[in-house]
């Protein structure tokens, strides 16, 4: 029988303890379990309607600035067009080893940099290093859907850890993610500053957990993308400020929110020298390597870029106070200035499901913003709203999110 003959139906030919089951599956099993992205599905009922003004990706409305575009158009026109080292060029590495001595204080070693097309594709690299199937990982909640996914694609187990919400803000309590941990645990996934909740971890936990996880052979993967957006301070309390160099510890990072690149694709990891050979392995047989030509744009957003990152969050804090001081206004909003990202994540009084809320939002003010059971089960009714964008846009924003959930 054909797969395209209409009576064909492979549930009902094969069960999957069938010894041929297997040969007639289209895909993985695995994709079959892969939770559905409520933020995606809103993204949808957004799409092709005229008139939608979306705050609802994790991105501004400022393009990359001109030094660091220039800079890639000149690799193109240069022929930096070529495959390249797997774990990014000598030149991108050691720029980023001098950031992190300029910037964070570390003496890091360039052979600790591996360069990836994405904070993304770092995070399903570490993923793909550290775990095998069945394997557990507890994940601090909430958590962008994506790092979950990864988890899910190993078929490993994801445990949520869930931060605690006390009157719009947020912590989390380290004898509750001990207590998770059993002898299955493979790695511990925190986001720190956080998205969704701009939630920030003090260098005191930061190390209590490193000591727990080393005692234990316990891999920390760390998401820092959003370190350099703190407000008041230069950047975020980072794992490797409490980390030993052959810790197992993997930090995550990315080009795009720090120096407005999302569409550039370009992340990095900070490793354990150990684990140096092995990566580059795993990068030649998943992607080969990083795209040269971007590398060039990153290094002079690494080199240069201070001042616009420094223009940028100081645009951020006075976005953050509009939005805050509106919200205050309605009264029936529970947040809290967060501590860091550019991310409002509210919750309204008497809106209960925050997935109907963003579709009415969409439906009445034609304003996409994500809902927050994309995020983690702790997450569910709340919303999140990216305020990196322009005045004009902002209060307009603003103005349609009152229309609907002012009383």
């Amino acid at each position: 029988m054909l797969l395209n003959d209409p009576k064909w139906n492979e549930s009902s030919v094969l069960a999957p303890n069938d010894k041929t089951f297997r040969q007639t599956q289209y895909l993985r099993p695995v994709l079959d379990q892969i939770h559905h992205n409520p933020a995606a599905e809103i993204m949808c009922h957004a799409r092709g309607r005229t008139g939608i003004l979306s705050l609802g990706q994790g991105e501004g409305d400022v393009s990359t600035p001109d030094f660091i575009t220039e800079a890639g158009i000149d690799a193109l026109r240069a022929g930096k067009t070529f495959y390249g080292p797997p774990l990014g060029l000598p030149e991108m590495r050691r720029t980023l080893s001098d950031y992190y001595r300029d910037v964070f204080g570390f003496d890091l070693p360039p052979e600790r940099m591996v360069l990836t097309p994405s904070g993304t594709a770092a995070m399903h690299l570490a993923m793909m290093a550290v775990c095998d199937k069945d394997d557990e990982v507890i994940a601090v909640t909430p958590l962008w859907k994506n790092l979950l996914c990864a988890i899910q694609l190993q078929e490993a187990h994801t445990k949520e850890v869930c931060l605690r919400e006390n009157g719009g803000s947020w912590s989390l309590d380290l004898q509750e993610l001990f207590d998770a941990v059993t002898p299955i645990t493979r790695a511990i996934i925190i986001n720190s500053p956080n998205n969704p909740t701009g939630w920030m971890m003090d260098t005191d936990d930061m190390r209590t957990i490193m000591e727990f996880a080393r005692e234990r052979g316990i891999w920390v993967i760390s998401d820092e993308v959003y370190g350099r957006m703190a407000y008041g301070i230069r950047r975020a309390p980072s794992f490797l400020d409490v980390a030993d160099p052959d810790d197992r510890l993997i930090v995550i990072n990315s080009f795009s929110k720090n120096w407005a690149m999302t569409g550039w694709r370009m992340g990095w990891m900070v490793v354990p020298e150990e684990a140096e050979k092995r990566i580059y392995d795993l990068v030649l047989y998943d992607y080969l390597c990083p795209q040269a030509f971007s590398q060039f744009a990153g290094m002079q957003a690494l080199r240069n870029g201070e001042a616009f990152l420094s223009s940028q969050m100081a645009w951020y804090r006075q976005a953050r106070d509009i939005v805050y001081d509106r919200f205050a206004q309605w009264g029936n909003i529970v947040s809290t200035p967060p501590d860091a990202t550019f991310y409002a994540f509210f919750r309204v009084e008497g809106e209960e499901s925050c997935f109907n809320l963003c579709r009415r939002l969409i439906d009445e003010a034609g304003l996409c913003l994500a809902p927050g059971c994309a995020f983690g089960k702790e997450a569910c009714g709340y919303v999140r709203m990216c305020f990196a964008v322009s005045e004009p846009k902002l209060l307009d924003a603003l103005g349609r999110l009152e229309r609907v959930v002012r009383r």
